[in-house]
């Protein structure tokens, strides 16, 4: 009977966390969308790197993904048993507390082990291939979204550019034509060949023209200034600078284990951690789950959300804390680990403790 009951919580608890994941992997799809689109508008990433941007970089949410979508699907799950009277009855036929905690942990295990080789693995891989594709981008004029003897919009400005022909590596080209509008001047700029060129820094693009002409002026006014030039340099929109995130967090596992320095100390902390608050939340939720027949879930889910949150900003607290040398390195981040374990293993046996009978009144 028992394993009947094992697959039918197993099963109800897997789909909660299937429907529960879906939904944000959706909000996380469209923040990150947002983010890069916004990125794309100013010419700080090519568009034709969108896609790929958003797929390598989704891969480091999981560590935000993935416990949460866990803690509220447990707590979905099993709040829907007891509010709908399912997990008295399965009581009253003889499973213990502890059998609906199984469960739990079937599926909190192969989570916790998927998501420990996404943060001490593939994540940090994923950032860095992103920055790479986003670095060797802006050193090319075809990955950027120009085509020869295509008219393409200026990324992050208004006006066109057109190349008539374009090296293979897309980093010299001929018969350039550049329209650039701002406010109500206007300034056109011809050349018969050039190239595209980084600063020493390798931060700052620019286009060398040679043997060109330019023409700017007010679109309203019919005095025009023109001008020949043999070299003339153009500044091209600001590079997108890597993913944004610490130098740490693009190291591999390996090299987080053999370094001394503190920040790569507190990076590893808060990557070992990541599964492991995967189970600690999954012990949490099932007690928070516990309803009467008919009561609403809503009071609880806040407080189950609320607590998510604090949890997840403590542990990146935590991480900034180590490595400011605030918290002793050996301690780490065990100390936040251990307090809610405790609250977990607290909240576990006061469901499981039977109430004391109160005294009889002595008749007089």
């Amino acid at each position: 009977m028992f394993k009947i009951v094992d697959r039918y919580l197993t099963r109800e608890l897997f789909r909660s966390f299937v429907g529960v994941s879906v939904v944000l992997t959706l909000i996380l799809v469209g923040g990150l969308l947002a983010d890069v689109l916004n990125r794309v508008a100013r010419g700080r990433i090519p568009a034709g790197l969108l896609l790929s941007q958003i797929g390598l970089r989704s891969l480091d949410a999981m560590a935000l993904l993935l416990p949460l979508g866990f803690f509220l699907a447990t707590y979905l799950a099993y709040s829907r048993l007891f509010r709908d009277g399912e997990a008295g009855v399965l009581s009253a036929s003889g499973l213990n507390h502890f059998g609906f905690l199984k469960p739990v942990l079937w599926l909190a295990l192969p989570i916790a082990v998927f998501l420990g080789m996404t943060t001490m693995y593939w994540s940090p891989q994923a950032l860095a291939k992103a920055d790479q594709m986003v670095r060797e981008a802006n050193r090319s004029l075809l990955v950027a979204g120009l085509e020869p003897g295509k008219f393409v919009d200026l990324p992050g400005r208004y006006g066109v550019i057109f190349v008539g022909e374009m090296s293979p590596d897309g980093s010299e080209f001929k018969h350039l034509f550049v329209q650039h509008e701002k406010g109500d001047r206007v300034d056109i700029v011809t050349a018969a060949s050039g190239k595209l060129y980084t600063d020493r820094q390798g931060r700052e693009r620019f286009l060398r023209l040679e043997q060109g002409f330019r023409v700017e002026g007010g679109m309203e006014s019919p005095n025009f200034r023109s001008m020949r030039f043999a070299v003339n340099d153009v500044r091209l929109p600001d590079s997108e600078e890597g993913s944004g995130k610490r130098a740490e967090s693009l190291r591999t596992f390996d090299a987080l284990i053999l370094s001394t320095n503190r920040a790569d100390r507190a990076e590893l902390h808060w990557r070992v951690g990541v599964p492991i608050s995967v189970l600690i939340l999954g012990l949490l939720a099932l007690p928070l789950a516990h309803a009467r027949p008919r009561e609403s879930r809503f009071g609880v889910g806040i407080l189950v959300v609320v607590g998510y949150v604090l949890y997840s900003n403590l542990m990146a607290l935590g991480r900034g804390w180590l490595a400011e040398g605030k918290i002793p390195m050996p301690l780490g981040l065990w100390w936040l680990h251990g307090t809610v374990l405790a609250l977990a293993l607290l909240l576990l046996w006061s469901r499981t403790r039977l109430p004391r009978p109160k005294p009889a009144r002595k008749r007089r």
